[in-house]
């Protein structure tokens, strides 16, 4: 079994409004040092071994449903999860 943590984000090319917003608080709640703020999504997702590359299932999930890969990226992280 595995435990795979996915971050998505827009690509850096897209106009990141919530992420601007955040920033403009934080500024005039006197965080000057906050210079920009990217918002994004964190997903866990729990995936039982298969005969299929995990990288691959992963892969396909993210495409097809996670993220949209026009305006946005993805990363993941695989754990291998020990079962007792």
């Amino acid at each position: 079994m595995f435990k795979v943590k996915v971050f998505v984000t827009l690509r850096e090319s897209v106009l990141d409004p919530q992420g601007k917003a955040v920033t403009n608080s934080l500024n005039s709640l006197n965080y000057k040092e906050v210079a920009d703020v990217r918002i994004g999504k964190y997903m866990e997702l729990t995936i039982e071994k298969s005969d299929r590359d995990i990288h691959e299932v992963i892969n396909e999930i993210c495409t097809n449903l996670l993220a949209n890969p026009v305006i946005e990226d993805y990363r993941y992280e695989v754990e291998e999860c020990v079962v007792q």
